[in-house]
């Protein structure tokens, strides 16, 4: 059987990184066609079949300026190309980081029609809330440089010819805010807080005797018993619906002690059952 390259739509807010992404996926050996019309998605996939035959993972970057019909691009993928692997990368950031970002490029946002930025801005929103949650990935650029967000374009996109979950744990702290991209989240505010145990305060979740003094005890191990199924129901949903990526967003005060620590456990007992899962740590390292 012919091994079919993978189809990745970039799309997401103006000013949140789609040209960051193309670019890295370009440089992980992917066609890429930017401001793309979402009607000539299919047509391009014909091309490249034709020209570089069907094993060429293609990525195109559609937005607002093209005209935006997704919801006939989603019935054309799955009408037309229901045996390349496909998926929707949306990147998005916070109003105030959108706008000091076009105005450091000095263009007007596509949809600013003569007023306010800010403005523009709210309308894409708008046009693209149904969007963001078809997603597959979804990155906020809020909080990335360059060189962060080329980093997870190249972890989600990196192996494209891996087919099955793929499992971020990030850990986080609630005094910074939830993870926007969290496909599930769990609270860590249960457990013993480390922070008030002089010898572990300073230390941090991947230290062994945090890890040992969050972990080992029956609150947390019932909790892992209890929720590693619920992440595999899920991972299992979301493959049967063509969905390969799953965000986990697991959370304490601070993201320096006990999210960290569950973390690095959840993603360690998820590979052991063979999913390829990681661990990051948003917060860590910011108190």
């Amino acid at each position: 059987m012919e091994d079919l390259g993978e189809l990745v739509v970039v799309t997401g807010m103006t000013g949140a990184g789609r040209s960051t992404a193309a670019k890295e996926l370009e440089d992980l050996g992917f066609f890429v066609v930017d401001n793309l019309p979402s009607e000539l998605v299919t047509e391009v996939v014909r091309l490249v079949d034709e020209k570089k035959g069907r094993a060429q993972p293609i990525a195109v970057v559609v937005d607002v300026r093209g005209g935006i019909n997704f919801e006939a691009l989603r019935e054309d993928l799955a009408q037309h190309l229901p045996t390349r692997r496909s998926s929707m990368l949306f990147l998005e950031a916070d109003d105030d980081i959108l706008v000091r970002r076009q105005e450091a490029a000095r263009r007007p946002h596509p949809l600013q029609d003569g007023g306010r930025l800010l403005d523009g801005i709210h309308r894409e929103r708008e046009v693209m809330t149904q969007l963001r949650g078809d997603a597959d990935v979804v990155i906020d650029t809020t909080p990335l440089n360059v060189h962060q967000l080329k980093d997870k374009v190249a972890a989600a996109y990196g192996k494209p010819e891996a087919v099955g979950l793929k499992v971020n744990v990030v850990s986080f702290g609630f005094k910074y805010g939830v993870p926007v991209d969290a496909d599930l989240l769990a609270d860590m505010r249960f457990l013993p807080n480390p922070f008030w145990v002089p010898e572990l305060k300073d230390l941090t979740g991947q230290d062994p005797r945090v890890a040992t003094f969050v972990k080992d005890r029956d609150d947390a191990r019932s909790f892992l018993e209890r929720y590693l199924p619920v992440i595999e129901t899920v991972g299992h949903g979301y493959l049967r619906e063509g969905k390969r990526f799953m965000t986990v967003a697991i959370g304490c005060t601070g993201g320096k002690h006990r999210s960290v620590a569950m973390s690095e456990e959840i993603a360690a007992r998820l590979r052991a059952r063979g999913v390829d899962a990681e661990a990051t740590h948003r917060d860590l390292g910011r108190e």
